[in-house]
């Protein structure tokens, strides 16, 4: 495991315990998902995803940019790095595009697709 993947992994285990120790009452429905160092140390990409809807996004960005110097002087106060990086916040679709995934699969299994797809692969 290198050394920035160490670092991100950090990161983001302090970004989510101050988010949701400080911030408790209003960062309910966030998750931060990923942080993403540049090698050079000064700013990281900060993804997260947001239940509910566009709203709740709308919502979460705003809260996230009104706290981000408070984040960031907490957590880098746990982690001591030669430089402190500057946060940007991402929001991260993946879960979105990943239940669009599921749900086609889904469908494809109830027309039959799949089973269609498996018995012309044994009989090859």
């Amino acid at each position: 495991m290198s050394r920035l993947h160490r670092i991100n992994e950090l990161i983001l285990r302090e970004l989510s315990n101050v988010l949701h120790t400080r911030f408790r009452d209003v960062a309910t429905g966030i998750t931060f998902t990923e942080v993403s160092v540049l090698p050079d140390l000064r700013s990281a990409h900060v993804y997260y995803a947001v239940l509910g809807d566009a709203m709740a996004r709308h919502e979460a960005d705003k809260f996230l940019e009104e706290i981000k110097g408070e984040l960031r002087t907490r957590v880098f106060k746990q982690v001591i790095l030669k430089y402190t990086p500057a946060l940007s916040f991402h929001y991260d679709d993946s879960m979105i595009r990943g239940n669009r995934t599921l749900a086609i699969l889904d469908e494809l299994d109830t027309k039959g697709e799949f089973k269609n797809q498996h018995k012309e692969n044994e009989e090859e």
